[in-house]
């Protein structure tokens, strides 16, 4: 939860960014020699982002990224996803661990909006998750099927990262993720420097759940069965895509459960 001014950013990017472009980064701290992956999941990128193409608002107005910047953000949707592309700011609120504590954080929090199944606060280092808005009369994403363990599909140049709502920011900023989702991204998780000023997108399956919270296993998988479904694709063993289907792809044995959970089994 945080609402970071575009003079704080700034500052911190004009000290602390690297010379190269994200993609040619150094690992990041707390990961030495553990590179980002570049693809989670078989859905591809191109496709998830040739889905969100159009943009049917489902938000009263638009949202900044940062303090000091325009109201330019709409949150779109469609039946299955609500959506949006702006920025992402490191949230590296929850349990303090090496990376998110009050020394690495100035507007560290030791509390994110929604809890472990074991009661204690998330941990952004550890759980790759997404910030929404604070409910206001701008949006209110739990009219959309959207809370706390939503699995979302985030989205930066040809990466794919899977993701839980895990916390809210304020009700009139929008561009936020975990330090683990941005690490995974290959997007600088430094909560005093890093982020991405654009070009990450933001996809949010409506009335779906990682069970519990916590299991980045349970996100991967509920998010990779709702992304396929998405794009209209069936995915391959190779981390390939088939070509779109005529009809909706068969539900593997065992999860014939998991569209219904997600509210698009009929």
């Amino acid at each position: 939860m945080r609402a970071q001014s575009l003079t704080l950013a700034a500052a911190g990017l004009a000290l602390l960014a690297p010379t190269t472009p994200p993609a040619a980064a150094h690992p990041s701290p707390g990961a030495p020699g553990a590179p980002a992956l570049r693809q989670e999941g078989s859905v591809r990128a191109a496709d998830l982002l040739s889905r969100v193409r159009d943009c049917t608002p489902v938000s009263r107005g638009r949202y900044r990224t940062d303090d000091d910047a325009p109201a330019t953000i709409p949150v779109c949707g469609t039946d299955e996803a609500v959506f949006w592309t702006a920025d992402m700011d490191i949230d590296c609120d929850g349990r303090p661990g090496p990376q998110c504590n009050s020394r690495t954080d100035p507007l560290f929090s030791d509390a994110t909006a929604y809890q472990q199944s074991d009661g204690r606060y998330l941990s952004a280092e550890a759980l790759p998750y997404i910030v929404v808005p604070g409910v206001s009369a701008l949006w209110d994403h739990r009219e959309h099927g959207v809370l706390g363990g939503s699995v979302a599909a985030v989205v930066y140049r040809d990466r794919v990262q899977y993701a839980v709502v895990g916390d809210t920011g304020p009700s009139g900023i929008i561009g936020e993720a975990s330090y683990a989702t941005a690490q995974a991204l290959g997007i600088r998780p430094d909560p005093r420097g890093g982020g991405a000023p654009s070009g990450v997108t933001y996809i949010v399956f409506k009335n779906s759940r990682a069970t519990p919270i916590e299991s980045h296993a349970s996100a991967v998988e509920v998010g990779e069965r709702l992304a396929r479904l998405f794009v209209g694709v069936s995915g391959t063993t190779d981390g390939t895509t088939d070509q779109p289907q005529p009809q909706q792809p068969e539900v593997p044995e065992g999860q014939e459960g998991l569209d219904a959970e997600a509210g698009w089994g009929e």
